[in-house]
């Protein structure tokens, strides 16, 4: 039999951590998710971050005191009950306690205004309106802790290979990206803006000789767009090394942190996929790689035209590619290399025997972009040229590039979108799903 300090908490085990063996004595914490009242008995099921369990009343075993707190309870009063599992288990769902008390810790002062348990019942904006409710709904808390293994999976890779986790700002004294989609906010007095995306911070930390970093934090993009596939605020998951001979380096960093996260996914997360309906494997490696302008070949051949050199491709183009690669390599995961300069950022590195092209790298994702990257440009002189070639305003950039004038290493990095991530990896319709309390230009609560 088990034994608990009574004194040292409300609740001491989570519910999926029941042992089915009689008379093992638990204390569990959780919310009332459903009452069934029969003639002998009555049932309450209740449910914490971990699971369900059936709690089972027998009404003329158990005293008055305990008979009428178990009347009084509705869906979703929060409880803590001490109890034991029964000689035999008779629930449905093979979990099951008999309470020797319970006590109410938080009473709901009526129904819920959105059906927490049905899921599919109310549509995705009232359910954000209530997130923290909806929260509650076991399908979206499969979501988070499934996104919380895929986090730890792709942790543990990067500490296996030796990277160092790091904090950018997230403040920026000038816009990173020299675009217009900022959000733009008071800094005593001075202009700030909120950062896109803290690549050029990541690359001053190879300057400094820091060789491999990681970074996991919030980004900003001010950009008008309704979809189901973009967010004002979202999470990436970044890193940067240093002494890379070319961008293949990046994607054999890559390709593997993302297997390593989805194999911490399927090896403990069975119960969570199969809430969510969703069937993982873990991905075969070395991941295609389509290179510019070949690509473009392939886009003529599947129907879609674009400007050789000027432009890359559209959402269109882009889910077309995705279903090439399906049907002809079997993989859902593949890299684009080469885009045009033309629509890269000033840091890229050209290649240099035909500088049309640069050595930047997307990761496509069931026909979705889930990161960027490649290998950056270090030499001094080749920084300042790029800049200048995209009409940038080189006093601007000297927070920047003033420290290449002093030495550094080849380097490159990427940064994935978590929360696009774990959306294609779920089957998910929308990106906020994905998002705890997303952020997108109708919303901005809870």
């Amino acid at each position: 039999m088990k034994n608990h300090d009574r004194d040292l908490m409300i609740k001491i085990d989570y519910i999926k951590d029941i042992q089915k063996e009689p008379n093992f004595r638990v204390r569990i914490g959780g919310r009332v998710s459903r009452v069934n009242d029969l003639k002998s008995a009555k049932f309450i099921w209740v449910r914490d971050v971990s699971g369900s369990v059936q709690v089972t009343v027998i009404k003329k075993k158990v005293s008055q005191e305990l008979l009428d707190v178990a009347e009084s309870l509705m869906p979703n009063d929060f409880v803590a009950i001490d109890g034991h599992v029964p000689e035999e288990i008779k629930a449905a769902s093979g979990t099951e306690i008999i309470p020797e008390s319970i006590k109410v810790v938080s009473k709901s002062m009526g129904p819920s205004p959105i059906d927490i348990d049905g899921f599919n019942e109310t549509t995705v904006d009232k359910r954000l309106d209530w997130r923290a409710l909806d929260l509650r709904n076991s399908k979206s808390t499969a979501v988070f802790l499934i996104q919380s293994k895929l986090m730890e999976g792709m942790q543990k890779y990067f500490y296996s290979q030796k990277f160092m986790q790091v904090f950018t700002p997230s403040l920026m004294g000038v816009s990173s990206e020299g675009g217009s989609e900022v959000f733009n906010l008071k800094h005593f007095g001075k202009n700030a803006f909120l950062r896109q995306d803290p690549q050029l911070h990541r690359e001053l930390l190879m300057v400094a000789g820091f060789e491999k970093i990681y970074e996991i934090g919030p980004s900003w993009r001010a950009e008008l767009s309704n979809t189901p596939q973009h967010l004002t605020e979202h999470r990436t998951c970044a890193a940067e090394l240093s002494f890379i001979d070319d961008e293949k380096d990046i994607t054999r960093i890559e390709e593997n942190l993302v297997m390593h996260g989805i194999k911490a996914v399927v090896e403990s997360c069975q119960e969570e996929l199969k809430t969510l309906g969703v069937q993982l494997e873990v991905p075969k490696l070395p991941f295609p790689i389509l290179e510019f302008p070949e690509v473009y070949d392939i886009l003529e051949e599947l129907g879609f035209k674009y400007n050789r050199g000027r432009e890359d491709y559209d959402k269109r183009g882009e889910m077309a590619l995705g279903k090439y690669v399906k049907e002809k390599y079997g993989s859902d995961f593949f890299f684009v290399n080469r885009f045009p300069f033309a629509v890269k950022p000033f840091y890229v590195m050209k290649v240099d025997e035909d500088p049309t092209w640069a050595r930047s790298i997307d990761l496509i994702y069931k026909g979705m972009e889930l990161s960027s990257g490649g290998q950056r440009e270090h030499r001094y002189e080749k920084i300042i040229s790029q800049a200048k070639e995209k009409g940038l305003e080189l006093e601007n950039l000297e927070w920047f590039t003033n420290f290449f004038k002093y030495g550094a290493p080849p380097h490159g990095g990427f940064s994935i979108g978590m929360e696009r991530f774990v959306m294609q990896l779920l089957n998910l319709q929308n990106v906020r799903e994905a998002a705890l309390f997303p952020r997108a230009p109708e919303r901005l609560v809870p």
